[in-house]
């Protein structure tokens, strides 16, 4: 039970009594001194700082718009580093390091500076990005991820001779300053520094000529135009056709009439076409630029961050008056510290004995004020440790038996095979392969507990269409499925979408379609849906297996257990796959629950916000 402490026995109004008497002759002594010196010292790192970390993240999204992987970053970051006098590091999204200018320098911070994805540039850091053409499509991918719209040197080479003639032309008969200028994918455009072509007919053929789309253009163009009609097919659309711009026109179909209904239609085929458009120009461009990586920038140690120039006198009285705040300071703190140290002790020797292993440290409470309450805390602390030791135990113990068995298997084959008692034939590599997978995914999921734990689990969420997703899920256990002779169906209601991690989603669903396919008897059934209601997302995956005891229910989520108490292979998984989706769905800000009849089969249910978090 939480105990509230009376006002005048707290020991905060006493700390705040005792610093504002010694703070109120320090402020008004030393403020007047430090203002002048130190404000316009303060503006001026300040406003360096961020403009370093503007062109660090300008420079490093640069690169990954340029190349395919971080291989070779480290050339661009070891100079940059030099010049702006920071740390800056890349860690991929696996947490393995890419690139760091100064490892020596100790641990990164513990909060990230920005995620580098030239596919989803930061626009808070780079005031200046705009979108060519305004088009969707260019929505925060960076202007220089050309990937396939790169241009060989044969048609720079025609495009750039073309633009000369233009320029030559507007020049000579419109008298305008022009220059050509090559933009990212190669291809030249002509700049008129404070003249607008829109209006000049001057020279329009030469300019239309430069405005052809090339073979390597009119190639990229037909398969991004392909990914968006596709995409756009799945959602029983009308097609589009894509320009170089990003922009797109709606292909004319028979029967289109212009009433408000159909107005309406046109506005949702808009919000479809712009958001098929975006995703399809990130998937062209993915296999061109680098992977998603995390950038801290931090301060390499030593490193001093201004000076200032004060007069002697100046300096004098500083430290005349940092001397009396210190030996005042000194004195007030040294008896008000005898009194407040008292307790202290006891809870440090209590907090000894606990890390010698003594579970049942415990202090005594005396007394109403915040030391008392930190000794109650400490004391819950105490039990909840001897608590969490005991289920570490039994994980330690489940996570031992769930690699004995493959372990073992492995190693006794292989001594077998080394004694020659058994051939190291295709059957044993086989079988001694399914046991390492086995090893692999208990691997694979304790790493994902562990992310989720620490709360590392990186999500990067998105609209995502459920009508799209859960076939997906479906025809990637349909083997499985068929190998059970198991029925395996999708049921959705209209168009749910939802604001997600595509992945991390498919993930959470697939791990509880596997785990129905695994507990339904050849002959069933599982069914996964979804649809929207109350303001909320739910996708359902319901089987007609054996069910679950009402009593073994709320255990379904925990980690290691399992309904099968033998923990054969041949009946269940590692154990870990609920608990995994249960993190998955909180990390989405959302819930999972299961509701099963005992022979009649279960149903676990994902919620997850309809809107975005």
């Amino acid at each position: 039970m939480r105990r509230e402490v009376p006002l005048r026995r707290s020991l905060l109004l006493r700390l705040l009594t005792l610093a504002v008497l010694i703070a109120v002759g320090s402020i008004a002594s030393t403020a007047w001194l430090a203002v002048r010196t130190t404000t316009g010292a303060i503006r001026q790192e300040q406003g360096q700082a961020l403009a370093d970390d503007a062109r660090i993240y300008d420079t490093l999204i640069g690169y990954a718009a340029t190349h395919p992987s971080w291989d070779g970053v480290d050339a661009t970051i070891q100079p940059l580093a030099a010049q702006v006098g920071r740390r800056i590091a890349l860690i991929t999204g696996t947490a393995t390091p890419v690139a760091d200018s100064a490892p020596q320098a100790g641990p990164l911070p513990s909060k990230p500076s920005a995620t580098v994805d030239a596919l989803s540039v930061d626009t808070a850091l780079t005031p200046g990005f705009a979108t060519v053409g305004g088009g969707a499509g260019n929505a925060r991918i960076d202007p220089r991820a050309a990937g396939p719209y790169l241009l060989p040197p044969d048609e720079r080479r025609t495009l750039h001779d073309r633009a000369i003639k233009a320029v030559n032309c507007l020049t000579a008969r419109a008298k305008v300053e022009a220059a050509v200028a090559d933009g990212p994918t190669g291809r030249p455009r002509i700049d008129t520094p404070g003249t607008d072509l829109t209006d000049t007919i001057a020279c329009l053929q030469y300019r239309s000529d430069l405005a052809v789309p090339t073979a390597t253009e009119r190639k990229a163009l037909a398969q991004l135009n392909a990914l968006v009609n596709t995409c756009l097919a799945r959602r029983q659309l009308p097609a589009v056709r894509v320009a170089g711009d990003w922009t797109w026109a709606r292909q004319p179909t028979a029967g289109r009439d212009d009433s408000r209904d159909a107005a309406e239609v046109d506005q949702d085929h808009n919000r479809a076409a712009s958001a098929c458009v975006g995703t399809s120009r990130r998937e062209q461009l993915l296999p061109y630029v680098a992977p998603a990586a995390t950038l801290f920038v931090a301060d390499p140690g030593g490193r001093p961050t201004s000076t200032f120039d004060l007069s002697r006198t100046n300096q004098a009285r500083i430290a005349a008056v940092a001397g009396l705040v210190l030996l005042v300071t000194v004195g007030v703190t040294v008896l008000a510290g005898i009194r407040l140290t008292r307790p202290l002790h006891a809870l440090t020797g209590a907090a000894q004995r606990m890390r010698d292993g003594d579970g049942s440290a415990r202090v005594r409470v005396t007394g109403r004020d915040e030391i008392a309450r930190l000794a109650e805390a400490f004391n819950d602390m105490s039990e909840r440790r001897e608590r969490l030791e005991q289920l570490r135990r039994a994980m330690v113990s489940d996570i031992a038996h769930e690699m004995r068995t493959p372990v073992t298997n492995i190693r006794g084959w292989l001594e077998a095979a080394e004694d020659g008692v058994a051939a190291l034939d295709q059957r044993l590599v086989s079988s001694l392969l399914e046991e390492a997978t086995l090893l692999q995914h208990v691997i694979a999921d304790l790493q994902d507990l562990a992310q989720a734990d620490a709360g590392a689990l990186r999500l990067h969420p998105e609209q995502v269409y459920l009508a799209d997703l859960l076939p997906q899920v479906a025809e990637a256990h349909r083997v499985q499925a068929d190998r059970a002779a198991v029925d395996l169906s999708v049921r959705i209601d209209a168009d749910p979408r939802v604001y997600a991690d595509p992945v991390r989603l498919r993930q959470a669903v697939g791990n509880l379609v596997a785990n129905a396919v695994r507990h339904t008897p050849a002959g069933g059934s599982v069914t996964i849906s979804a649809r929207t209601a109350n303001g909320e997302v739910t996708i359902a995956v319901a089987d007609t297996g054996s069910g679950i005891s009402a009593e073994d229910l709320p255990r379904v989520f925990d980690r290691f257990w399992r309904a099968e108490r033998s923990r054969s292979r041949q009946t269940g998984g590692s154990g870990l796959g609920l608990a995994i989706v249960r993190k998955l769905a909180e990390a989405h800000n959302g819930t999972v629950n299961a509701a099963s009849t005992p022979t009649q089969g279960t149903t676990f249910t994902l919620h997850l916000p309809a809107d975005p978090w």
